[in-house]
């Protein structure tokens, strides 16, 4: 939920490379896929890391009103 670093997002793709057609990855996140290019300090290393998380992915997007602003009383029954 905040910018990377430099030495972060290098961290992120090393691991990243990795794992790639390796093993399996699961990542959640808040932010759509399209706003990352704004928490990565370099377009090129966003580029490799997107590539990599979605090339092959499965993504489900979740939707509706969160769960933590419905009231619970509500849902227990």
């Amino acid at each position: 939920m905040e910018k990377l670093s430099a030495r972060q997002a290098n961290d992120l793709l090393d691991v990243m490379e990795i794992r790639y057609q390796q093993s399996s990855t699961i990542i959640a996140s808040q932010i759509p896929t399209s706003e990352w290019y704004k928490l990565i300090p370099s377009p090129t290393i966003a580029d490799a890391l997107l590539d990599r998380l979605l090339h092959n992915s499965h993504r489900i997007e979740l939707t509706g009103e969160s769960m933590r602003k419905l009231d619970q009383s509500d849902h227990l029954a």
